[in-house]
């Protein structure tokens, strides 16, 4: 039978892992509400 706690004291994530997540959190996205207070602004300049 596996040993979950024996196993996860075994785990070390990959380095592509680790470089993927510093890439993603060093990376400024643009989100829905970005992107939803970039239409108010427009909209509200224009009247």
């Amino acid at each position: 039978m596996i040993n979950f706690e024996e196993e996860l004291a075994k785990f070390t994530p990959s380095l592509e892992i680790d470089e993927a997540e510093d890439s993603i959190k060093d990376e400024d996205l643009t989100d829905v509400t970005d992107i939803m207070v970039e239409l108010l602004e427009e909209v509200r300049s224009r009247n």
